[in-house]
């Protein structure tokens, strides 16, 4: 059974900087994509960013374009999501998530991200 494990969320003024982490209890190679998403009170579930297991591509929202970056260290096991210049917008619940290639889904317990003065 396949553990993720999220860490790295808090409190943080806007334009403030945070980095979130996703340790897998195996090999991330293991799995087609890795990536975050969000959750604020009342809202679905959305996308944040996406990274390929083989290449390396990566996606992200519109709204977190320029100011995050997702990355991997394959040797850790571990996804990061660097957040710099964050808004109040980006308050949520942020969750890790890993697809499968086929077909399943894991996801992380989520980190709470508060960006306020």
């Amino acid at each position: 059974q396949v553990q993720l494990v999220d860490s790295g969320g808090g409190l943080v003024q806007p334009g403030g900087s945070l980095r979130l982490s996703c340790a897998a209890s195996g090999s991330i190679r293991s799995f087609y994509a890795m990536g975050w998403y969000r959750q604020s009170p009342g809202k679905q579930r959305e996308l944040v960013a996406t990274i390929t297991g083989g290449g390396g591509s990566t996606n992200y929202a519109d709204s977190v374009k320029g100011r995050f970056t997702i990355s991997r260290d394959n040797t850790k096991n571990t996804v990061y999501l660097q957040m710099n210049s964050l808004e109040p917008e980006d308050t949520a619940v942020y969750y890790c998530n890993a697809l499968g290639y086929q077909g399943h889904t894991y996801w992380g317990q989520g980190t709470q991200v508060t960006v306020s003065s």
